[in-house]
């Protein structure tokens, strides 16, 4: 995956006061830290955040940051938004190598949605894991991990298992088949079969009496 470049200037003072300053410039405050080195404070243009935030797997891309004119290979490690705006206030960058072993939440693609049974008669597709966490290089980390959703029907579940990972990717949950979708009936079709259901039982108990 190549890296995505972005453009910064180096600030010298941290703390409360000094971020806040950064804001008022209309900028925003990160810091670049890990790989035993010391870390580098930075403000950046919140225009460049946003529009990285706007792409899909914003977490499992790599940032190439000039600092300065000094370049580092990074990827998003936390990233503080305003409560209100949503704006990004903050950003921690973690300095990473090719051969960096890292952990990162990758977002799952559903793709067949019209080739599931389930979904075609009214079923609803209940997400119960909108990313998965894995362990990989981070030369290796995919962009997304596909869930393919043709031939399932109501009451159908897909599973880690399922999931084609490539070469090197591995769920960090290793202990289970854990469960990332399954197709529910909508409330239509549960309310017919209970009452389907309910006329059954009288006919039931006659037939044993």
């Amino acid at each position: 995956m190549k890296a995505t470049t972005l453009t910064a200037q180096k600030r010298e003072r941290a703390g409360k006061g000094a971020a806040r300053a950064v804001r008022d410039q209309g900028l925003i405050p990160g810091v670049i830290y890990g790989d035993k080195q010391p870390p580098v404070m930075f403000s950046i243009d919140p225009r460049q955040i946003i529009a990285q935030m706007a792409r899909p797997g914003f977490w499992t891309h790599q940032f190439e940051i000039e600092v300065d004119g000094e370049k580092t290979l990074t990827m998003c490690q936390d990233l503080q938004v305003h409560p209100v705006t949503d704006r990004p206030i903050h950003v921690d960058l973690l300095r990473i190598r090719a051969d960096s072993v890292v952990t990162v939440d990758v977002p799952v693609k559903f793709v067949n949605e019209l080739r599931s049974p389930g979904l075609k008669r009214g079923g609803v597709l209940n997400v119960v894991r909108h990313d998965i966490e894995v362990h990989c290089m981070a030369a290796s980390v995919p962009e997304h991990l596909v869930a393919d959703l043709a031939g399932l029907d109501v009451g159908d579940s897909i599973h880690i298992s399922a999931i084609a990972l490539p070469e090197g990717v591995k769920p960090t949950i290793a202990d289970r088949d854990f469960t990332i979708a399954t197709i529910v009936a909508p409330s239509g079709m549960k309310s017919e079969e209970s009452e389907a259901a309910a006329d059954a039982a009288p006919a039931a108990t006659e037939d044993k009496a």
